[in-house]
């Protein structure tokens, strides 16, 4: 009797974070890439934090409403706690798993600079709730995109048009700064795992940047490692 060959798993998609202040293009490169990546046969989704899964969007209202902030650094901690667990059993693991590659704007670095950094939350605390939602899960690479608060806020502020600011966009010109400093020494102490990519351009320019930001970390060390094998 001829044994029916078992279906070959699919090979692991890539996860790729990106990070930045208010007003970096975060959603904008993240839109690019995923075009330039789907141009090159390669199944791509894009998502984000806080949010992403339903339920995390729910929660996502909550804290972008300011109602999180009202209870306290460690209560809206949580609070995003909540949400990433939801978004990363219920979408970036099983699109992972099928061969995906999932772009996400805002992950853990995101908690770990304005609730940690800026928030002054325990990183104990920290430290705890992400063996909770995300076990092993580390994104491949995370894209920081830096540019000056200035801008950042002005891009925002055309961004959003009329409406209010939300949670976040309403903090004071200090905050951005330490959020700014925060994000680039994230960058300086894990160079394997991050790229700090000059935001402060057209958009296409900024695109060239990031695009070989993931050549650099993610093919050119593929391509080490296969040598290394032969």
């Amino acid at each position: 009797m001829t044994e029916v060959p078992k279906a070959r798993k699919p090979v692991r998609g890539r996860f790729i974070t990106f990070e930045g202040g208010e007003g970096s293009g975060k959603s904008t490169q993240i839109q690019m890439l995923a075009e330039r990546l789907n141009a090159a046969k390669l199944r791509t989704i894009t998502t984000r934090e806080p949010g992403g899964s339903a339920g995390a969007e729910i929660v996502r209202h909550l804290l972008l409403s300011g109602m999180g902030k009202m209870f306290g650094p460690e209560t809206e901690s949580l609070l995003f706690a909540a949400a990433r667990d939801d978004h990363v059993a219920q979408v970036i693991v099983p699109a992972l798993d099928q061969g995906t590659w999932v772009l996400c704007d805002r992950f853990t670095d995101s908690t770990r600079v304005y609730q940690g950094e800026l928030g002054k939350v325990d990183p104990k605390l920290i430290r705890a709730m992400e063996r909770v939602t995300i076990g092993d899960l580390k994104p491949d690479l995370t894209i920081i995109l830096d540019v000056p608060v200035a801008i950042g806020m002005e891009r925002a502020m055309k961004r959003r048009g009329a409406a209010l600011p939300d949670r976040f966009e309403g903090e004071s010109g200090d905050f951005h700064e330490k959020l700014r400093e925060a994000y680039r020494r994230i960058a300086e102490n894990d160079p394997q795992r991050c790229a700090l990519v000059d935001a402060n351009a057209d958009p296409k320019t900024v695109a060239e940047r990031v695009w070989k930001a993931l050549r650099d970390h993610l093919f050119s060390v593929a391509a080490t490692r296969e040598t290394a094998k032969a």
